[in-house]
């Protein structure tokens, strides 16, 4: 008779190990947003011109979205807690570089090691969720994760804002970067100390080095004509997106042949195999390409266009940070007994949050609109944290937990790619409209409008993926035809979430 191996007993510490991988997850996504209202910083403190301060803020989101899925499968193979400390020491010394970086072309650069170094960390943190805690706990701690991305994405443009404040316009985009350093410091000693040394599932499979190659190749195809959108006239940098789903399916073709042959490839595609994971995916980059957006939208109509300070423009979006860490934690509470129902609640709340917003412009333009959209912020905040921290653990909820890192990267990748594809979409309505006509209130109204109709898709997306699991419930086992072979991990403790 075969005997069933209990399950190791969990790591007293991983709280606190959680603790250490979230305050290396909030500077780093801290940074895709801070930076923003440090432009005008830049421009008069370094003497950066409109081409070095879009590589400042796209060049970070670029090298952040390449370096996700390699670096993910790295962790699989190597070790997490490895890869994440690696990763970590990176950032925080290309955030010091970046502080001291003596001319424009040297502050891009740094960015640009910032930004991968960010792609470093990022899926080693879902990877160690999914190794340290089991069951219910695993939903608990994606909630946090959850509130982390919401609140370090709508708090950046406050935290930059107090900073320039504080040291001046000169030399306050310095100090946008020298606020890591501390917080970097503190969790890279504390990961020695606290992260768990889980034995690597992979360390004797291949690294796919032509995989990484290709999609490293495509995703950077995609995404440069998308980050760069507003400094590339004219039409021809869209030759790139053909080029890029040439590249995309010529990597999904060479990972097809990999499973084939018996070797490691360097995403699973049996992954997309779950509908839990597939959906999620999808819903997670239309909701982020919608999501983000909306501080780069509100940031530019409040500074330009009515006239706020960085300070005062970061303030405004304090309701919205605020509700989506309650929203987060509400939602790591509820996901295991609402499921999907969870989600399209959330989205609904944050479109229509949006709406309110719209609503706000129109009847209160001028100095107070930042008070009347405090509310419509409120409203979308609470939706933004229902959805943030459910999806992504519905998403990752059956991958087997040794293909953890590669599938985080993957999810996060798509985050990325959503998010510059949404600023240069509802970025062009709002420049389309202010060139044409000059009025930022109905440029504005446009760009929020353009923002719901992108999340109504994700709405779209939930909603049918709750109707299917209703009519089709996904198999609770389905992961592990995943990882068929691969020893370790597996679904085994998978959260068993309602339709």
């Amino acid at each position: 008779m075969s005997t069933v191996q209990a399950p190791p007993a969990p790591d007293a510490r991983r709280w606190k190990a959680l603790g250490v991988c979230l305050a290396a997850g909030f500077i780093s996504l801290l940074d895709t947003s801070i930076v923003n209202v440090a432009l005008p910083s830049l421009e008069r403190g370094l003497g950066a011109s409109e081409a070095v301060q879009s590589w400042v803020v796209s060049g970070y989101a670029l090298t952040f979205g390449l370096a996700l899925v390699p670096a993910g499968r790295l962790g699989d193979m190597r070790g997490r807690r490895q890869a994440f400390l690696i990763g970590l020491v990176l950032f925080t010394v290309a955030s010091l570089a970046c502080g001291l970086a003596s001319g424009p072309g040297w502050l891009v650069v740094f960015r640009l090691i910032q930004g991968t170094a960010a792609g470093m960390v990022a899926p080693q943190t879902s990877g160690l969720i999914q190794q340290m805690f089991q069951g219910a706990e695993r939903a608990k701690a994606f909630g946090v994760l959850g509130t982390v991305i919401g609140v370090s994405t709508a708090t950046g443009p406050l935290a930059g804002g107090l900073l320039i404040d504080a040291v001046g316009t000169d030399d306050g985009w310095r100090w946008v970067f020298f606020v890591n350093l501390p917080i970097g410091v503190a969790a890279l000693v504390a990961g020695i100390r606290l992260l768990p040394r889980y034995p690597a599932a992979g360390r004797r499979e291949e690294f796919d080095l032509f995989g990484v190659l290709l999609l490293g190749s495509g995703v950077f195809a995609l995404m440069l004509p998308l980050v760069q959108e507003q400094q590339w006239p004219g039409r021809e940098k869209w030759a790139l997106v053909p080029v890029a789903l040439a590249l995309l399916g010529a990597f999904w073709a060479w990972e097809k042949r990999m499973g084939l042959l018996g070797r490691a490839p360097l995403v699973d595609l049996g992954l997309f195999s779950l509908r839990s994971f597939t959906l999620g995916a999808l819903i997670s980059l239309t909701y982020f390409a919608g999501f983000t957006t909306v501080f780069f939208l509100y940031a530019l109509y409040l500074q330009n266009g009515v006239g706020y300070s960085a300070l005062a423009s970061g303030l405004t979006v304090l309701p919205f940070a605020a509700a989506s860490a309650v929203g987060a934690a509400l939602g790591g509470r509820l996901v295991v007994r609402c499921g999907r129902k969870l989600v399209v609640i959330g989205l609904a709340g944050v479109a229509l949050g949006l709406l309110g917003v719209m609503a706000a412009v129109e009847l209160v333009p001028g100095p107070n609109v930042g008070w009347a959209s405090a509310l419509p912020l409120l409203v979308g905040g609470i939706g933004s944290g229902l959805t943030v921290s459910p999806n992504t653990t519905l998403t990752l909820t059956r991958v087997p937990v040794h293909r953890a890192g590669a599938a985080g990267g993957v999810l996060q990748t798509g985050q990325r790619v959503g998010s510059a594809a949404g600023i240069a979409v509802v970025g062009s309505v709002y420049f389309a409209h202010l060139a044409n006509h000059g009025r930022t209130d109905t440029a504005m109204q446009l760009g929020l409008l353009s923002a719901v109709g992108i999340i109504v898709v994700a709405l779209v997306l939930a909603f049918a993926d709750l109707r299917e699991r209703q009519v089709r419930p996904e198999p609770e086992r389905a992961a592990e035809a995943v990882g068929r072979g691969a020893g370790e991990g597996g679904a085994e403790e998978a959260v068993r979430p309602g339709a």
